[in-house]
């Protein structure tokens, strides 16, 4: 079952456009960033960002807050850790190599 999980969150991130929503997400100094200061560092329509903030959501990468008009995004931590743990890669010994 974790193997499903992880390979939806993988395929989620599989569009380079979610790729770099989370990175923005994730980078921002606030710790949330507003879905009104993401539109326009993307050259496609306002529609098209929503969409994939919300396959963000649906793997569980984003969270987010409604705030009047504005619907805020912060990256759910947690799961981030798990993807990195997935792809940590144990020390490699030299005779391993071999």
């Amino acid at each position: 079952m974790h193997a499903v999980d992880m390979a939806k969150t993988f395929k989620a991130l599989g569009d380079p456009v979610r790729l770099r929503l989370l990175s923005l997400i994730a980078a921002h100094p606030d710790g949330e960033v507003c879905v009104c200061d993401l539109t326009d560092l993307f050259d496609v329509a306002a529609p098209t960002i929503s969409y994939h903030l919300k396959l963000l959501r649906e793997a569980g990468l984003v969270d987010h807050d409604r705030r009047g008009t504005w619907v805020y995004y912060r990256p759910v931590r947690e799961r981030l850790h798990q993807l990195s743990a997935l792809l940590a890669a144990p020390a490699m010994t030299e005779a391993a190599v071999r």
